[in-house]
């Protein structure tokens, strides 16, 4: 396909508006839409100390972990899936809650006008036992490692179909066959900003009129030994193992770092066409998505914020919003941010500058949260997870909370909600993803209107 001018692909574009029909997540705050919505508004943490293996020699001994979960209540025939790993099992249930809340199941559809888009990572389950024998007790702090031991111990332990579902691509396979889906179906990995831009490229695709409907979102986990000790290495993880419910905190003068999460947040998007075709009622409506590239460093984001802010323009553009404006009750015309909000000190320090630059004067009027307060750092996973808590708060005329917001950092001057919810009107909301490597991706949704 060739897109054309920028001018040219608005105008196309233009013909499909994209509706959400349904949502689903997986998350460590529970795995249904409502009760994780309370749970958000509470602001209560889903951070403690890891039980998957032991942590004990980390740095870290803490992360937001899926609990409770059992993916076979939500698929067909679990045998089917049986050797899915932890990122497929995730989406299986999210995907199935959001296929259920859109009317589809025993709805009529064109299977090759229905596909995927995801942002999906890789799912580790356990190493067929390589993690509890070989792993578990390594000290991550060593600068070398016996790389002739984890060979021969790999070779014995690691099982070669549960190495194979452990790829990225393996969740959209499981939900093709599970929905029978046979459109377009892609996976994209562009770290923390993985599942926002699939939304987005799929959002584009429905605009496009490439496809009638798609399942789109991220799934991902990274707590597991490997996982753990990359981001330690980084320096990127919180250390406060002495409160780690209040470890991740947003936007605080004492934020050292984020705190990892896992899971699972899948959106139904379908043009709006083919939702009024089949009687479905449509929730938030998606009219904008911007991408950018900082071109900079691996894991450092430029420090004028130019790309964070480039992305939320586009988007802004694409859904015809002027950021300087306000609109008659006063308010600047955007009425909440999900912001990425790791709780990095770089990151929490360009995106207010991102924001600022994009709104100016406007910026201080706009309430901003980070739910990675509250459930972790998603990675692939987070920018579906905080697009749905936009509709949510949409729906629910709520901002959820910054919680561990005791010691606003001086020179991030915005509103992060701190600590305590707020019932407000909420009409429209951006979401933003930033992911290492540079990669920037800004979602506009707003309340529907027929």
């Amino acid at each position: 396909m060739n897109p054309g001018t920028g001018k040219d692909r608005l105008n196309a574009m233009s013909r499909n508006r994209v509706v959400i029909t349904g949502m689903g997540w997986v998350t460590p705050l529970g795995h249904d839409l409502d009760g994780v919505w309370r749970r958000l508004c509470a602001g209560e943490s889903g951070v403690r100390p890891i039980d998957r293996f032991d942590a004990s020699t980390f740095s870290t001994t803490f992360a937001a972990q899926v609990r409770e979960y059992d993916f076979r209540r939500f698929v067909r025939d679990p045998v089917t899936h049986a050797n899915a790993g932890a990122n497929s099992r995730f989406a299986l249930g999210a995907a199935r809650q959001a296929w259920t809340q859109a009317g589809l199941d025993g709805a009529s559809l064109d299977p090759s006008r229905a596909g995927i888009y995801l942002g999906a990572g890789e799912g580790v389950l356990d190493f067929g036992g390589f993690a509890r024998t070989q792993l578990a007790s390594w000290d991550p702090a060593r600068s070398m490692i016996d790389t002739r031991r984890w060979a021969e111990a790999a070779a014995t332990c690691l099982d070669p179909m549960t190495e194979l579902e452990q790829e990225p691509n393996m969740p959209a396979a499981h939900l093709a066959r599970e929905f029978d889906l046979r459109g377009p179906v892609f996976n994209c990995l562009t770290a923390c900003a993985a599942s926002t831009q699939a939304i987005g490229e799929a959002f584009t695709m429905l605009r496009d009129g490439e496809a009638d409907l798609m399942l789109s979102g991220g799934t991902h986990t990274m707590i597991h030994v490997l996982g753990l000790t990359g981001f330690i290495r980084l320096t990127a993880l919180s250390r406060r193992n002495d409160e780690m419910q209040r470890a991740s905190r947003p936007f605080s003068r004492s934020r050292d770092g984020f705190v990892m999460g896992e899971g699972s947040g899948i959106v139904v998007l379908e043009t709006l066409d083919h939702a009024r075709a089949r009687g479905a009622t449509p929730y938030a409506e998606i009219t904008g998505y911007g991408s950018s590239a900082d071109a900079f460093r691996i894991t450092d984001m430029h420090p004028e914020g130019r790309g964070p802010a480039e992305a939320i323009r586009q988007a802004l553009a694409m859904a015809g919003i002027d950021p300087a404006r306000r609109g008659a009750d006063g308010r600047p015309l955007v009425h909440y941010i999900s912001a990425h909000g790791t709780g990095t000190s770089e990151n929490d320090s360009i995106e207010t500058l991102a924001i600022r630059t994009v709104f100016g004067e406007n910026a201080p009027s706009v309430p901003v949260s980070s739910i990675k307060s509250m459930m972790g750092h998603l990675i692939a996973a987070a920018g579906s997870v905080e697009l749905i808590a936009c509709v949510m708060a949409i729906r629910h005329g709520v901002v959820p909370p910054t919680i561990n917001l005791d010691d606003p950092d001086p020179d991030l001057p915005l509103d992060y909600v701190p600590n305590v919810a707020r019932s407000c009107a909420v009409d429209v909301c951006l979401s933003n993803s930033f992911g290492f490597g540079g990669q920037n991706d800004a979602l506009v949704v707003r309340r529907f209107i027929a």
